[in-house]
C-alpha cells in the first residue's frame, strides 16, 4: 500500500514511516499542509493519516476540501485531542477514524487494516482470485497446493494487481504506487517483480499478461 503521512513532528512522523516501512508499505511524508496539497495532487494513495495541527493551517480544511474533491482514499486522523467533540467533528467532515496521540503503533496498524477492509468491502484479511489465495498480512500466496512467501515489492505489487483485475498498469503508474518520492528507481525494476510473480503464478489459472505500448494485466488464464 501507498501512504501519504501529513505530521509535523519529525520524530514521530520518522518512526510511524519506519514501522509502516518495516510491513512493507511504501510512505510519502507531508511536513505541512503545501506538501500535503501537492501529494495528493499527483500520487494515488491507499490510505491518509493526517495530523490535525499543522503548522499552516488546520489539518481539517485538508479533509474537508479531499472530500468536497471526491477524493476517496480513507483518511485516519492523528489528533492529541481527546474530547468527544473533537472526534466527532473530524469523523462529520468524512475522516474513516481516528486515533489519539500518543499511541501504539500496534494499534495504528490494526486500525489501518482495518479501515483498508472496509474500503475494500471486505472483513477478512484473505483475497481470492480465480484459484489463488493471497494474504498480504501473512505475506503468502496459496497457488494450488503450494504456499509462496512473498518479498515486500512482490507482495505490494500483486496487492495493485488483485485488487483491479483485468485493468491495465502502466509501468509509470506501478512505479507510483510501488515506490515513494525519496527512491530513486526505474522501470526496468517493474520488470523484474513482474517476472518474479510469474514465476509464482506458473501452474495457475491466473496470469499477468504484456499489453503492448500500455502495461500490465492480471487476468483468468
Amino acid at each position: 500500500m501507498r501512504f501519504l503521512l501529513v505530521e509535523d513532528n519529525l520524530s514521530l512522523a520518522s518512526a510511524v514511516e519506519d514501522r509502516l516501512r518495516m510491513d512493507g508499505h511504501v510512505v510519502d511524508h507531508a511536513p505541512d499542509l503545501a506538501v500535503a496539497d501537492d501529494y495528493a495532487a499527483t500520487a494515488d494513495y491507499d490510505l491518509i493519516l493526517l495530523d490535525i495541527m499543522l503548522p499552516d493551517g488546520d489539518g481539517r480544511s485538508f479533509l474537508k476540501s479531499h472530500r468536497n474533491r471526491e477524493g476517496t482514499t480513507p483518511v485516519i486522523v492523528l489528533t492529541a485531542r481527546s474530547e468527544v467533540s473533537d472526534r466527532v467533528g473530524v469523523l462529520d467532515l468524512g475522516a474513516d477514524d481516528y486515533i489519539t496521540k500518543p499511541f501504539d503503533f500496534s494499534e495504528l496498524e490494526a486500525r489501518c487494516r482495518a479501515v483498508l477492509r472496509r474500503h475494500g468491502g471486505g472483513s477478512s484479511n484473505q483475497k481470492r482470485f480465480g484459484a489463488l489465495v493471497f494474504d498480504p498480512l501473512a505475506g503468502t500466496l496459496v497457488v494450488g497446493d503450494k504456499t509462496v512467501s512473498l518479498r515486500n515489492k512482490e507482495l505490494r505489487l500483486l496487492e495493485i494487481f488483485i485488487n483491479a483485475p483485468d485493468r491495465i498498469f502502466s509501468k509509470s503508474k506501478l512505479v507510483d504506487r510501488l515506490f515513494s518520492y525519496e527512491e530513486d528507481v526505474s522501470e526496468n525494476a517493474i520488470e523484474v517483480y513482474v517476472a518474479r510473480l510469474r514465476k509464482h503464478l506458473a501452474g495457475a489459472d491466473v496470469e499477468i499478461t504484456t499489453v503492448r505500448g500500455l502495461g500490465y494485466r492480471m487476468s483468468l488464464a
